[in-house]
């Protein structure tokens, strides 16, 4: 794991490779995603049936086959165990209610001489959701996705998600019903965005494509925007910790490690002003990784992409986590909501000592889906505007025309667009 001080003679170099630590080599795979989605716009189905049987190691003997039957979801739903069915309620409802306050307002200005200035929020027809499968199945992830689609109004609602050995995960099933979702498809990785992107004979296209995947997800929802609207392009997980001495070292091991078990790919990097708990969290972090299922997964992303900075002080900690934009970023420090105005970029902000990322990820409220590697200084967590789309609204009064025309007749004139000036200057008249 690297340690380093802020005062450190390589320290600039040793950073940069932490700024660059969410860079996917999207080029290596570009190729073979793009034809990947050529197939599927050529051949639909028949290319998701020859895909599946290369990647998910069964094969469809009919079109009806990629559908996950309602009545499985149903079923799976019904046998539920009664306090993990109770938690799945309380996570539905906390983002139900947090994404409803996130719901932007249609308006109108009325101006005094008549006309009429505002704006239409209108709800896309159709959305596609990723669901990430495979090693491990994420019913929180469809929660996450569709609780705001839900909210904003889609009518429609396509899911996608690869199913080994055509295994579905029971729980993702029953997250499925209590979504409402009608239409979900055994179908992943880059086919299930060219599907989604394109159509085939059963899935429909859609006008959006939102939830995280592995870099082949992540190169073909870039390969396809523009087509569709996307939410972001995310990478491997990642978090970063901000802590004083007065943090728990236990808590920062745990949390730090909660990323790293993500896979291997994963970054935790913790920020202090103190050289002790710099050393004592990195002497945790061996103890408990000791005890953990996926200790193998955990300790190589800790080793290869985990971090420890010591700084001056915490004004300086919060500089750099800003230059890094991390998608969770935790205040474990004594008074976090003094250090909140400082901080500028990113995902999500876990603040104080009673507050792991993992509280995030499934039941506080707001979206776990959030913007990697960086791109936290300009991209939002998935939220209900990505399934929303705006309208301008214009009506001009004959008084209003009047009070406008010259000067836009004027700038119309100064680039040379003689229609445009006549099309205004015609309704004086």
């Amino acid at each position: 794991m690297l340690v380093i001080n802020s005062l450190d003679k390589n320290f600039k170099n040793e950073f940069e490779t932490l700024l660059n630590r969410g860079k996917m080599d999207i080029d290596s795979v570009s190729s073979i995603v793009q034809n990947i989605i050529n197939e599927i716009k050529e051949q639909k189905n028949q290319a998701l049936f020859s895909h599946i049987s290369k990647f998910d190691g069964w094969t469809p003997e009919s079109d009806d086959e990629l559908l996950i039957d309602t009545d499985e979801m149903k079923k799976a739903y019904d046998v539920l165990d009664s306090k993990l069915k109770e938690a799945l309620h309380l996570a539905y409802d906390r983002i139900y209610s947090y994404h409803q306050k996130q719901l932007p307002k249609s308006w109108l200005d009325f101006e005094e001489n008549g006309s009429v200035l505002g704006q239409k929020v209108t709800p896309v027809d159709r959305a596609g959701l990723y669901i990430p499968g495979g090693k491990a199945a994420y019913p929180s992830s469809l929660l996450m996705n569709a609780i705001p689609a839900i909210v904003a109004g889609v009518k429609e609602i396509v899911v996608c998600t690869p199913t080994p050995n055509n295994e579905i995960n029971h729980l993702l099933l029953a997250a499925l019903h209590l979504c409402g979702i009608k239409k979900a498809f055994k179908v992943g990785g880059a086919s299930a965005i060219g599907a989604l992107a394109y159509g085939t004979e059963n899935i429909p296209k859609v006008d959006v494509i939102t939830g995280p995947g592995n870099i082949f997800v992540a190169t073909a929802k870039k390969l396809v925007f523009g087509e569709v609207n996307i939410d972001m392009i995310a990478g491997p997980s990642e978090i970063g910790v901000i802590a004083d001495k007065s943090a728990n070292i236990n808590h920062l091991a745990i949390d730090l490690l909660s990323q790293a078990e993500h896979d291997q790919m994963a970054s935790s990097i913790l920020v202090t002003d103190s050289e002790d708990v710099a050393k004592n969290v990195e002497k945790e972090i061996q103890n408990v990784l000791k005890t953990l299922s996926r200790e193998e997964i955990a300790r190589e992303s800790i080793e290869k992409r985990g971090a420890i900075i010591v700084t001056k002080d915490l004004s300086e900690a919060v500089e750099i986590m800003n230059e890094l934009a991390v998608e969770h970023l935790e205040l474990m420090v004594e008074n976090p909501f003094e250090l909140l105005p400082l901080v500028k970029h990113a995902g999500a902000i876990f603040m104080g000592r009673f507050t792991p990322e993992a509280i995030g990820d499934y039941i506080a409220g707001p979206n776990h889906t959030l913007p990697t590697g960086g791109t936290a200084k300009f991209y939002s967590p998935l939220n209900v505007e990505n399934f929303l789309k705006k309208s301008s609204i214009i009506s001009m009064s004959k008084k209003g025309i009047d009070e406008l025309a010259s000067a836009c007749a004027l700038l119309a004139d100064t680039e040379g667009l003689e229609a445009h000036k006549l099309s205004v200057t015609s309704r004086l008249n």
